[in-house]
């Protein structure tokens, strides 16, 4: 049995199902981070914000902003392009294949960055630029470019936080013509041909064994310095203990040549005789060391006459130790004499 339907809830039921898409459509509930740009007509109206908003169905429309990804699927990058409504305006990271890039010293180096970004002005970057991810992706390249091609390879590897600096400045005011804030930028590989990496591998080995050659020639300079200066030292000493000994050995033989002159007279006679009688014991002393290399020993002449000195002596007063003895005999009581006596006849052993 058909139930008849009258105008009136017909109409109450279109303004209902109305009503509802009027408010499915009109009610729009932003999520934290994000924000929508919203056009009325065709222009700019507004930016909703976080929480619960609501727009005009069909009269006000959000506007999409063109986003560009890449995707790495093992060693290759696929672009992935979407036009999204809800604009992120968190810290977004784009991690772009490398690119290559050529040196000043003409070295080709493939260079793969990362960059991060963050949306500041939504409305800029919708407005302001076409596509905004694809904008700063190729701003960034081409400052990588332009910033490395002026270092050398060597000055690249050491210079990276230079790098990402300049490369971040340079970005800096026309990424903030598009409400754009670069955080920061990071070069992340450096991949070079064989050839240079090789290249370079060889000039490592070589200044490694550069510097352990210097470090060997340095330690042995320093020990030799050190043998030097021991030797120096050594020699000094030495010098200082042979002089300490003449000095003590001539003071001997002064002492002993008194001792024998005030026993015997001071005459001039006597003291010839004296001076002979000790060159004499020299030359005895001396005779072994000149027979060491022969037979035959040289004797010169005047040793004749020194040895005849030394009988001369020996007859007028027996030897001169005697005299020194029976001298100091008579001084038995003095401290000092005793001590002479002790020097002259070590020198009468020597003999």
């Amino acid at each position: 049995m058909d139930l008849p339907i009258s105008p009136g809830l017909l109409i109450s039921l279109i303004i209902v199902v109305i009503g509802i898409l009027i408010i499915s459509k009109g009610l729009v509930i932003v999520r934290q981070s994000e924000v929508m740009v919203i056009e009325r007509l065709g222009s700019f109206h507004r930016v909703l914000e976080s929480g619960i908003n609501i727009i005009v169905p069909f009269i006000e429309q959000p506007r999409a902003i063109t986003m560009l990804r890449y995707r790495k699927i093992g060693d290759d990058y696929t672009a992935l392009t979407t036009d999204e409504t809800r604009i992120d305006r968190r810290e977004t990271v784009m991690d772009f294949p490398g690119q290559p890039v050529v040196t000043t010293d003409n070295v080709t180096v493939r260079i793969n960055g990362a960059l991060y970004y963050q949306i500041i002005d939504p409305k800029r970057a919708v407005y302001e630029v076409e596509n905004m991810s694809q904008a700063v992706e190729v701003l960034a390249k081409t400052t990588l470019r332009s910033v490395v091609g002026k270092m050398e390879l060597d000055k690249l590897f050491e210079s990276r936080a230079e790098v990402n600096n300049e490369i971040q400045a340079a970005m800096e005011e026309p990424a903030s013509k598009w409400g754009i804030k670069i955080s920061r930028v990071e070069v992340q590989d450096i991949a070079m041909p064989d050839e240079v990496e090789s290249a370079m591998r060889l000039q490592m080995a070589a200044e490694r064994k550069r510097r352990a050659t210097v470090t060997e020639a340095e330690g042995e300079k320093s020990a030799a310095i050190a043998m030097a200066q021991g030797q120096r030292e050594s020699s000094i000493l030495n010098a200082e203990g042979d002089k300490e000994s003449a000095i003590l050995r001539a003071q001997g033989e002064q002492e002993s040549i008194k001792l024998v002159l005030s026993a015997i007279g001071d005459s001039e006679e006597n003291k010839r005789t004296v001076v002979g009688y000790l060159l004499g014991q020299s030359y005895i002393k001396g005779l072994p060391n000149m027979a060491k290399d022969g037979e035959r020993v040289f004797v010169p002449y005047e040793s004749s006459a020194l040895l005849g000195s030394m009988g001369m002596f020996r007859e007028m007063a027996g030897s001169p130790e005697d005299t020194v003895t029976s001298h100091l005999k008579n001084r038995s009581g003095s401290r000092e004499s005793g001590l002479q006596s002790g020097m002259v006849g070590g020198a009468a052993s020597g003999n």
